[in-house]
């Protein structure tokens, strides 16, 4: 990701760089070739001149020449493929190590020769396994495609000459589940980033799931509605980015690139200032809430009634209390909708005097904000919740009665728009004219702002969400991740894309559930092609909302199964999106230069492995389940198959990582022992093949755009995963199987150490799980080889022949690599001495000198009482 300074500073200045208005590849003024060249030529997250060459010209000169005379809708993106020079070269590479690894695993098996059978049959199948994953890993990367988004395409088609447009409709779903481990904060600036995206308000709504049913975060919501009034006519006014309020004035110098510099400055510092009054509301919520809740409880007459949680219109919060008592509790309380910001064409009820004392010059600036509701969805302990996926699935019900959007795109709520086009850049894919039906889903990357600058524990994770991703695009589509996705509503509903469609499709009670309103919308979108305007909300209409968002409503119906997204497993993503994809769908992967969305990741180790255990125990669920990759989807493309059994058996190599990791281990054997004879040949073979994987590393990071560092920190944190989450993902899914108890969920939290001086203050704490004990026993059993492996060379260096010799400096180059992979795991043991790495590089030859004493002063102690 970009830093905040070069985001900042991309406005347009003489020298014709682009513009914060527009900051996609393609300018408003260029014509389709000049796009052509500018896509070609651009840097960052756009198609690199030098490795990416335009897979689609003769179709936009076909368009060209057509001038759009057939009456068809216009190109509305770009693709690009991987050049010849740099492909052929990547593809004849895993050929090579394919027929490499074909040739070891005959050699190994004509030599079965070793010290240690067992161990030998074992590391024999673990090479079998990793040619078998690494195959599946590859075989879906043969065809880049990158597609970036064209907006000057579409705001000619779109934008008409009276004012109006031909854009759809958005719902956009933010979810939450805990205001502590998912601070207010956060939520909020997500949701003002959504309702000041450069979108039309009228043709987008935003909803907040949460799960959690806490007052605090209805009233929250309540005051973010009145600060929008004056941020969102802010960013228009002024072409601000990014439009989180917290993320542009963490900014040191934001260059600005309106046409009012004078007026930018006073403007600027009064929202400023207003924003730092919302923040302190934000804060004594809790506070405010308690007083009033205990004002009203002292003024009821009836004795030993519950301390109900009271809002500030004097009625009864319906969700959880503060001292909770049955249906009022977290786990038990009724559905919530609460509709906080109503239609533009209804009217906000919402002044910019009134809600923020600031009466600013916005008479040339539309001051209206998109609809935004609140939803807790009802939870009984009678009923299974089905965790985020039920959360989302509530959203689309109640959506669907008050906005009925074509399309969705769903946020965690630490994740905030980045770049204010980016909901009009998914929906050029989905209105191009090529595959724009036909595409279920528009998935873009995940970046973080908040992690460190040497990315210890691989947040960015660019290897797959600029490598892995991009290869899908060239199948049938990237996967579904989670958040930053735009869905189209009739592929959430289980509807079948066009040219698999029946015609004539009537929605059913027993698939959609018994709400007649909601059987009504679903019939309205499948013929809706632009957005609808809202029905007024009434009594009636509040219960039917309440209604489609309470606990049971799920029950007997289609809902987590064929319709809306999967339940019973982990990861809800990956099986809603291979659900998706298995019924024809596709999806594609949108590039911006300027990146669309913007979160924060878990930069605590532990932290981090939590995340990683649900993903990984997720996959494996979506395997012994009836969506295993072999069996399901029925329409899936071969290699996209190949894509998702990867993507659900990955753990299971950890085990073979784990057992070679521990293998050190035999250094403390006075004997020398050998997995594999001749040894000489063997670490030969495997220093060949393993060197192959690193040359085709280096291609994919040419054609991905990635760094060394980004490549080298993925295969460490892969080895620091695969010794502590991967296997406890496979232990879990073996309790699982054995007592059908699945994943536990635990939310990731994203609250951070306080500490106001250090931003990266919760790197540097340790916090000890049983999970991370395996990491340690490799770490210490590889300190202790190493050292073990110098007190021998003292002891035994005049007796070895060159042969041994030779033998003992190829183990030690494994246990060095070892090392070199857990290295950040060493950093974490280290805690806040972490912050002066040198330290470890001090230490550790310390440490081997200490083993190699200790092992020579053993070994003439036995040599003196047990004489050899």
């Amino acid at each position: 990701m970009a830093s905040p300074a070069s985001v900042a500073g991309g406005g347009e200045d003489s020298n014709g760089s682009s513009s914060l208005i527009d900051p996609l590849l393609v300018s408003r003024t260029s014509s389709i070739g000049g796009a052509e060249r500018k896509a070609a030529a651009g840097g960052g997250g756009g198609a690199k001149g030098k490795h990416w060459a335009a897979a689609d010209k003769g179709e936009w000169r076909a368009a060209k020449e057509c001038g759009g005379e057939d009456g068809r809708r216009p190109l509305l993106f770009r693709s690009y493929r991987v050049k010849g020079s740099l492909l052929h070269p990547y593809r004849a590479l895993i050929f090579a190590r394919l027929i490499a690894v074909l040739l070891f695993f005959g050699w190994r098996i004509r030599h079965n020769n070793s010290d240690i059978m067992w161990f030998w049959t074992m590391s024999v199948a673990g090479d079998v396994w990793f040619g078998f994953s690494w195959l599946l890993n590859q075989l879906p990367k043969f065809n880049p495609v990158k597609t970036i988004p064209d907006l000057t395409a579409l705001r000619q088609y779109c934008d008409l000459a009276d004012g109006s447009y031909r854009l759809p409709g958005i719902d956009v779903f933010v979810t939450t589940a805990d205001p502590i481990d998912e601070p207010v904060l956060y939520t909020m600036n997500c949701v003002l980033s959504i309702l000041a995206a450069d979108y039309p308000v009228d043709r987008s709504a935003c909803y907040l799931s949460d799960d959690s049913g806490a007052l605090i975060l209805y009233e929250a919501l309540v005051e973010t509605a009145k600060f929008a009034t004056l941020w969102v006519p802010f960013c228009r006014k002024h072409c601000i980015e990014p439009r989180s309020p917290e993320s542009y004035f963490e900014l040191e110098a934001p260059s600005y690139t309106g046409s009012a510099p004078e007026e930018f400055k006073n403007d600027s510092r009064i929202v400023h200032l207003e924003y730092d009054e919302f923040k302190v509301r934000l804060e004594a919520l809790p506070e405010t809430i308690r007083k009033r809740s205990d004002v009203y409880n002292s003024m009821k007459t009836d004795q030993g009634a519950p301390n109900a949680t009271w809002m500030a219109n004097g009625t009864q919060w319906p969700g959880t209390w503060i001292e909770p008592i049955e249906n009022h509790r977290k786990g038990h309380h009724a559905g919530i909708v609460k509709v906080v910001l109503d239609h533009p064409i209804h009217g906000h009820n919402l002044s910019l005097k009134d809600s923020t004392g600031n009466n600013l010059n916005f008479n040339a600036t539309d001051v209206r904000i998109p609809m935004l509701v609140y939803v807790s969805r009802g939870k009984n302990p009678n009923y299974d919740h089905n965790k985020k996926a039920g959360a989302l699935n509530a959203q689309l019900r109640a959506s669907a009665l008050l906005s009925n959007a074509q399309f969705i795109i769903n946020f965690d709520c630490d994740h905030y728009i980045n770049n204010s086009q980016a909901l009009r850049a998914a929906i050029c894919f989905m209105l191009d004219q090529r595959e724009g039906d036909n595409t279920a889903f528009v998935q873009f990357p995940q970046r973080f702002d908040n992690v460190d600058p040497k990315d210890r524990y691989g947040n960015h994770n660019r290897v797959f969400f600029d490598g892995t991703m991009l290869a899908l695009n060239g199948l049938q589509g990237p996967s579904y991740l989670g958040t930053g996705c735009m869905f189209r509503r009739l592929a959430l509903y289980g509807i079948d894309p066009p040219h698999w469609r029946q015609d004539n499709i009537t929605p059913e009670a027993s698939k959609f559930g018994n709400s007649i309103l909601l059987l009504e919308s679903v019939l309205e979108a499948l013929n809706q092609d632009r957005f609808a305007t809202p029905s007024p909300v009434n009594d009636i209409f509040v219960n039917e909302l309440e209604m489609v968002v309470s606990a049971s409503f799920d029950k007997e119906t289609d809902w987590g199964k064929g319709v809306g997204y999967i339940y019973d497993i982990a990861t809800e993503d990956i099986v809603t999106g291979f659900r998706i994809h298995g019924q024809g769908w596709r999806s594609m992967y949108c590039t911006m230069e300027h990146d669309a969305f913007c979160g924060t990741a878990p930069i605590n180790l532990t932290e981090r492995l939590h995340q990683i255990v649900r993903w990984s125990g997720g996959s494996l669920e979506m395997f012994f389940s009836h969506n295993n990759p072999l069996i399901g989807g029925r329409r899936l493309q071969p290699l996209q198959r190949v894509s998702y059994l990867n993507m659900t058996i990955y753990p299971v190599t950890s085990l073979f990582i784990l057992l070679y990791a521990i293998s050190p281990v035999m250094w403390l054997i006075p004997d020398e022992v050998y997995i594999q004879r001749p040894f000489t040949r063997y670490v030969v073979y495997l220093l060949v093949i393993i060197l192959m994987i690193h040359m085709i590393g280096w291609l994919e990071i040419k054609w991905a755009g990635i760094t060394w560092l980004d490549y080298w920190r993925n295969e460490q944190f892969f080895m620091i995963g695969s010794t502590s989450a991967y296997p406890t993902a496979v232990l879990h899914m073996v309790v699982n199987l054995l007592t059908k108890k699945g994943i536990h969920f635990r939310v990731t939290s994203k609250q951070t150490t306080a500490d106001t001086n250090d931003k990266f203050a919760d790197l540097y704490e340790m916090r000890w799980v049983p999970m991370l004990i395996p990491t340690m026993v490799v770490l210490v059993a590889n300190i202790g080889a190493i050292g073990v492996a110098i007190g021998k060379t003292a002891v035994y260096m005049g007796v070895w022949t060159i042969a041994q010799k030779r033998h003992a400096a190829m183990g030690l180059l494994f246990n060095m690599w070892v090392m070199f992979l857990l290295y950040p795991f060493a950093l974490a043991i280290m805690g806040r001495w972490a912050k002066r790495p040198i330290i470890l590089v001090v230490l550790l030859p310390i440490i081997f000198v200490i083993v190699a004493l200790v092992y020579v002063a053993t070994h003439i102690l036995l040599a003196n009482i047990i004489p050899f």
